[in-house]
């Protein structure tokens, strides 16, 4: 049998915590206030994202244990492969795939977005055609693709660059926030009684704070990026739950600072009737001026660029892991020479991220809401594969094995809740007609990709699949 290869050990806490952190948060913190306050009012929406997060933080709870367990690139599909077998790992594995793989496009799509508020018309040049009800211009096209392709330069160059320019666009982004809120605190332009009535007017409070917490999973997708990095910690894993807890503090603390920043401007239900362009970037201007707009601006210039640049690097170790069992093409396993990155992941999915802006940044939306379904998956096999996990554990003592599986069945009864959410007509995050249709989709390709190397997935022994994807000790025959 072939040999494991293996990823190089050069990423530090703060690299890890940066990458989660940073895709959190990305164009949505800044771009839906508006429609958060629609959806549920100021007070309503700020208490989802709490509750969304302190919900996230039990689900986190799992993947800080099978990280710490199982510290390999895959993570979700090798947590899944360990506590429910070889098909369910692909499921897994494939379903998060796309989650990962579509927003790459979308947040580089969302350059065009900001260029039509701070440069209107600039990239609106070379029309092409309309998709979706979505006007596509060459100008866009060329914008999302010169993002792509610099942050898939970077993670082709090696993982420690990848880490070191996540750190400071982090340090960009949290620092712009934290500006935003305290200008806002102390302008004389803003009345806290402008974020009354606290709730939505066409709902109770309970309804506000849920419809929130019913998208809470893809608010705060990003922190599941962690485990698919932790082959390459150059760190104890021990650590990963602690990152990941301070990475969703701080994303739910930025995301209810610009949140109420846009709220106390103008009486929000006056600011959600006058149908912005950009509400937050408006509110901005209005009360610290250029100076606000600067500082707006580069925030979401580094959330949309640490999105592009965190899921490039999960994305391609995803596709490196599920490779390394021999369910993808062995093409994907080649790990670079010099620069010890897979790049032959990282070159398809920058591939695929540049076709994608040629669809319409609509059909990406489309994409990306079922791609949520996708991300729900990795949340449940996690959580209650850390349950399956700790409860045959022999290296933990009786009360972590308790605790271990009281997390993950709360955590995974959570997900599953989620997925509910997503799938039951009438739910608040039902998903609409074109998800499910794109849905249909990627299953049937999926279920075509299986089937051609199903063959030589399942002829592999459990001893040698137990060495590709967990390097556990190599089978000494075939």
């Amino acid at each position: 049998m072939s040999e494991r290869v293996e990823l190089e050990k050069t990423l530090s806490p703060a690299n890890i915590w940066a990458i989660a952190l940073g895709t959190i948060i990305g164009f949505g913190c800044f771009i839906l206030p508006s429609d958060l306050m629609a959806k549920s009012g100021p007070i309503g929406a700020a208490i989802g994202i709490v509750v969304g997060g302190l919900i996230m933080l039990v689900i986190a709870k799992s993947y800080g244990f099978m990280v710490k367990e199982l510290p390999v690139a895959g993570g979700e599909f090798a947590y899944a492969y360990t506590a429910f077998g070889r098909n369910h790992a692909y499921l897994c594995g494939w379903f998060l795939t796309l989650g990962y793989l579509s927003i790459v496009p979308l947040n580089a799509t969302a350059l065009a977005i900001l260029a039509k508020f701070i440069a209107p018309g600039l990239f609106e040049q070379g029309f092409l055609y309309t998709m979706a009800g979505y006007d596509v211009y060459m100008g866009e096209i060329m914008l999302a693709s010169a993002a792509i392709l610099i942050f898939g330069f970077f993670n082709f160059k090696g993982v420690k660059d990848v880490g070191k320019v996540q750190l400071i666009m982090v340090g960009l982004l949290v620092g712009s926030v934290l500006l935003i809120g305290g200008g806002t605190a102390i302008s004389s332009k803003t009345a806290v009684a402008n974020m009354f009535p606290a709730f939505a007017l066409d709902k109770g409070m309970v309804a506000s704070i849920l419809a929130i917490v019913a998208i809470s999973p893809w608010m705060y997708v990003g922190f599941d990026t962690i485990p698919q990095a932790a082959e390459e910690y150059d760190f104890p894993p021990e650590k990963s739950f602690s990152l990941i807890f301070w990475a969703i503090f701080f994303g739910a603390l930025m995301y209810v600072i610009v949140l109420l920043s846009t709220a106390v401007v103008y009486p929000w239900t006056e600011l959600v009737a006058a149908n912005h362009i950009w509400a937050t970037g408006t509110a901005m201007e209005t009360i610290l001026g250029k100076a606000g707009v600067f500082f707006l601006v580069t925030a979401v210039c580094m959330g949309i660029f640490t999105g592009i640049n965190g899921f490039f690097m999960a994305t391609s170790r995803l596709v490196f892991g599920m490779a390394r069992a021999k369910i993808l093409p062995k093409w994907f396993v080649y790990v670079h020479p010099e620069h010890k990155t897979p790049s032959n992941a990282i070159m398809f999915v920058g591939i695929m991220a540049l076709l994608a802006p040629w669809f319409g940044r609509q059909a990406i939306v489309w994409v990306v809401d079922m791609a949520a379904l996708g991300t729900t998956f990795g949340y449940m096999y996690t959580c209650f594969g850390a349950y399956v996990f700790g409860k045959a554990s022999t290296s933990i003592t009786a009360k972590e094995k308790g605790s271990v599986k009281a997390w993950g069945i709360v955590g995974g009864l959570f997900s599953f809740a989620f997925l509910l959410l997503l799938c039951v007509p009438g739910s608040p995050g039902f998903m609409a007609t074109p998800s499910w249709i794109a849905l249909v989709g990627w299953v049937a390709l999926g279920i075509i990709f299986y089937l051609a190397k199903t063959k030589e997935y399942n002829k592999l022994s459990t001893a040698e699949l137990d060495y590709l994807i967990l390097g556990r000790e190599k089978p000494v025959s075939e």
